[in-house]
């Protein structure tokens, strides 16, 4: 394979893979919602009543299980909480409960006041705890949106490998790749440098007995991290090759525009590092069947 020139290769990295799937997973949100749908209705029953203090009071004991629906009403979904209360002392508190006495009450109505809802209900501040457990979901779901990137790229890489396999039946592929899986599937005995490494693919070509082991990130955005993520590639690559194993990686994002000289290293020592330009152009293709 003909190594394109370093700056041909940045100049074909992508700003994102964000998909239009990428802002929200909406059927776990709905998901996670309905799970907790019954609770959120009961509670529903405070809004805007009055005698907070008596109505909390007679709810719970009525229906204990809605203080599992508390943490999620806080944008968290810790069933153990720990609060440093104004004297200075630690209050604990678990909503995993479903047997309650009248001091726990007396203390998660306490909680219910003093983190906000209490005046979330009784001011009418939200009409329906289904709809704002629903809104609460959306932006926890975002917190994820860092793993679905990772996964995209994956998806991206996956895609043109089992295109690989549809052209080439003497190629194979597993993912999320160990010692074990590799030798399990191939009979291949691999050396590893630690004991949990895991390679996002493997491909395997039974007629030249060449085993690949291909690293899939994208890097939306820069720092220090980079140079010695370049670092640990260059390493890798070197301790696979006195195996007579390829390492690809695949990578992409403007985020390498920070740390272009770590890249660059690493693109220059190492055989082969591709991105989703070059992926596009068939190179992949060309070397696992080389």
């Amino acid at each position: 394979m003909q190594k394109v020139p370093f700056q041909n290769f940045m100049g074909t990295i992508i700003e994102t893979i964000a998909s239009y799937a990428f802002f929200v997973d909406w059927e776990k949100v709905t998901i996670n919602v309905k799970t907790i749908e019954k609770r959120l209705n009961i509670l529903n029953y405070l809004i805007g009543k009055e005698d907070m203090n008596g109505e909390f009071y007679g709810l719970l004991k009525e229906y204990p299980e809605v203080i599992t629906v508390f943490p999620i009403l806080l944008a968290t979904r810790d069933e153990d909480q720990t609060i440093l209360n104004e004297c200075l002392e630690l209050e604990k508190y678990d909503f995993s409960k479903r047997i309650l006495t009248e001091k726990d009450i007396s203390s998660l109505y306490k909680f219910f006041k003093e983190t906000g809802l209490e005046s979330l209900v009784k001011e009418k501040k939200v009409k329906n705890l289904v709809d704002y457990v629903f809104g609460v979901e959306v932006g926890m779901d975002t917190n994820a949106r860092k793993n679905r990137t990772g996964t995209q790229m994956e998806n991206i890489v996956e895609g043109y490998v089992q295109d690989i396999l549809t052209k080439n039946p003497d190629i194979d592929y597993i993912k999320q790749a160990n010692k074990t899986k590799i030798f399990k599937q191939w009979g291949y005995s691999l050396e590893i440098d630690k004991a949990d490494r895991v390679f996002d693919f493997a491909i395997y070509n039974k007629k030249t007995k060449k085993l690949f082991l291909i690293e899939v990130n994208f890097y939306s955005g820069g720092g220090s991290k980079l140079k010695a993520t370049a670092g640990e590639y260059q390493y890798l690559n070197d301790f696979l090759s006195k195996q007579k194993i390829d390492l690809v990686w695949v990578t992409d994002g403007f985020g390498w525009n920070t740390s272009k000289k770590a890249l660059e290293e690493t693109y220059n020592h190492n055989k082969y590092v591709l991105n989703i330009s070059l992926l596009k152009e068939g190179i992949l293709e060309e070397i696992v069947n080389d």
